[in-house]
């Protein structure tokens, strides 16, 4: 499922239009046509109600013309619409205007509220609506809501009645998810074309409500040819990367799997790691531990081997270097990182591993700490490097603030992941995967009980599993990601507190949940 920026959206209507030849008053027309539709799906048991009046809040753009549109449907229906224009008639232009136009033979209610002192006097119109209509402002706000705008949509909230967005609510940055100093919360919104990347992450599904597409009619060529580089990862996309084992498979076929990592006080994450791996179908699994830590490491897992390795008071360092070389020949993939520690020497141990590892490297947790030592030493990798930070992890990366982070996360995360050739996790709500070559997926799965201890040495394990099993790095790492978040979500659904180790046993029922839906 594509989801596209506001450029995107742009260029595709203006193909369709000029290239296609389907002219842009169609397109509002299905628009609105569309969202009526959806409109009535919401409001149904509403609208059986005597008396009910709808009133629609429209820009002076084309948003505001896909509300002329909803309001001469909703009109036809016989249902009292009041149009409260954001302007004056004269302000409208283009296909909006001929929308507008065909409102005045059907009697429909417009208000003209260009500014503070008319919205002032037709607020008590406004609050009399039962359902408000929300066609502000489109997809292509990037500034802050300031003044008269921003004191009509914080009136509209304040109403608490329910609200209908048209495309995107108002106020909300469709490429980004920020609120834009100020936006319209709605219940609903009837999106067109494509969904936004905006509706998906950070306030943006809290703020759109309940989503529907509304397909405007644009040609699959047109979509193609404008290649849009942001992919929602669902279950549908997941279910399609599986492949059937064969009935004579072994666990030599399924790939082997090395985690390093562990210190004094930090044994439970690289044995989540293991375990993890295991469960999400590797055939075999080692873990290099300290040789002074290893009998710990065996007493606790059964059915992952152990690698005891060259220490230092517990601090796996580079004198193990050379033993984890050897190990790494008869290995599919490592897993790096998990309770490893951030002494001085095992740093030294993380960055001579990325240099010389010829298989695939995920990097999780102090390794990740480790790296912000010296980021550049990702561009001297001869192995493919998947890097699973959350925000703070990131912010160090980055040299900026865990808040700078989290309000740009899909740029931030493209601009690292292509600069440092890497596949990049950026963990958190709708968690990003980045490509080296820039194409993002975003997470539909994950919930706020995930954030918990260990969550991250799970996933690394996981990841690291489909890599050892033989698939492409690019979708061994959505199907990980996924599949983490949705065995997460089976126990949102029936626990409040839940562990890592939940989450971790919950995975091969996940899967084969994944592959029956």
């Amino acid at each position: 499922m594509y989801l596209v920026t506001a450029a995107e959206m742009q260029k595709m209507d203006k193909m369709t239009i000029e290239s296609f030849g389907l002219p842009g008053i169609v397109l509002m027309e299905n628009a609105g046509r569309g969202a009526v539709q959806f409109f009535f799906k919401i409001f149904s048991e509403d609208l059986k109600k005597k008396n009910q009046k709808i009133g629609i809040i429209c820009g002076r753009g084309n948003n505001g013309g896909d509300g002329f549109v909803i309001a001469r449907y909703l009109s036809q229906k016989d249902i009292d619409v009041t149009v409260f224009l954001l302007g004056t008639f004269d302000l409208i232009k283009g296909d909006a205007a001929t929308n507008l136009k065909l409102l005045f033979p059907l009697n429909i209610k417009i208000v003209e509220m260009p500014d503070h002192e008319t919205f002032f006097e037709y607020k008590t119109l406004i609050a009399e609506q039962n359902i408000l209509v929300d066609a502000i402002f489109g997809t292509g706000l990037k500034s802050e809501v300031k003044g008269y705008f921003k004191e009509i949509i914080d009136f509209i909230n304040q109403l608490e009645k329910p609200v209908f967005a048209v495309d995107i609510p108002s106020g909300l940055n469709s490429d980004s998810g920020e609120i834009c100093g100020t936006c319209v919360k709605a219940l609903a919104t009837a999106t067109f074309g494509f969904h936004k990347i905006g509706h998906i992450i950070l306030n943006g599904q809290e703020y759109t409500g309940i989503l529907e597409l509304i397909d405007i009619g644009i040609p699959n060529y047109i979509v193609k040819s404008v290649n849009p580089q942001h992919i929602l990862l669902t279950n549908d996309l997941v279910k399609s990367y599986f492949k059937k084992r064969p009935n004579d498979s072994h666990k030599g076929m399924n790939g082997h799997v090395f985690v390093i990592g562990g210190a004094p006080g930090k044994t439970g994450a690289p044995a989540m790691a293991s375990m993890a791996a295991l469960r999400a179908g590797a055939g075999l699994v080692t873990l290099g531990i300290a040789k002074s830590l290893n009998p710990i490491l065996e007493s606790i897992m059964l059915e992952a081997m152990t690698a005891p390795l060259q220490d230092e008071n517990g601090i796996i360092g580079l004198s193990a270097f050379e033993e984890i070389i050897e190990l790494i020949q008869e290995k599919t993939c490592i897993a790096l990182g998990p309770g490893i520690g951030i002494n001085s020497t095992t740093k030294e141990l993380i960055f001579s591993i990325i240099q010389k590892s010829n298989i695939p490297i995920v990097i999780d947790a102090d390794a990740i700490n480790c790296l912000a030592q010296n980021v550049n030493i990702l561009k001297a990798a001869s192995a493919p490097i998947i890097l699973t930070p959350h925000p703070g992890e990131m912010a160090r990366l980055l040299g900026q603030t865990t808040k700078d982070v989290q309000k740009n996360r899909i740029a931030l995360a493209r601009d690292f992941a292509v600069n440092y050739k890497v596949y990049l996790v950026l963990k958190g709500a709708q968690t990003i995967i980045v490509n080296p070559d820039g194409y993002v997926y975003i997470n539909s799965a994950g919930n706020p009980g995930m954030a918990s201890g260990g969550m991250g040495d799970v996933l690394t394990g996981v990841i690291a599993a489909f890599i050892a099993q033989g698939y492409s790095i690019e979708r061994a790492v959505q199907m990980g990601v996924y599949i983490h978040s949705a065995a997460a979500d089976r126990l949102y659904e029936k626990l409040y507190g839940f562990l890592a180790s939940d989450v971790m046993d919950e995975i091969p029922v996940t899967i084969k949940q994944v592959l029956t839906l």
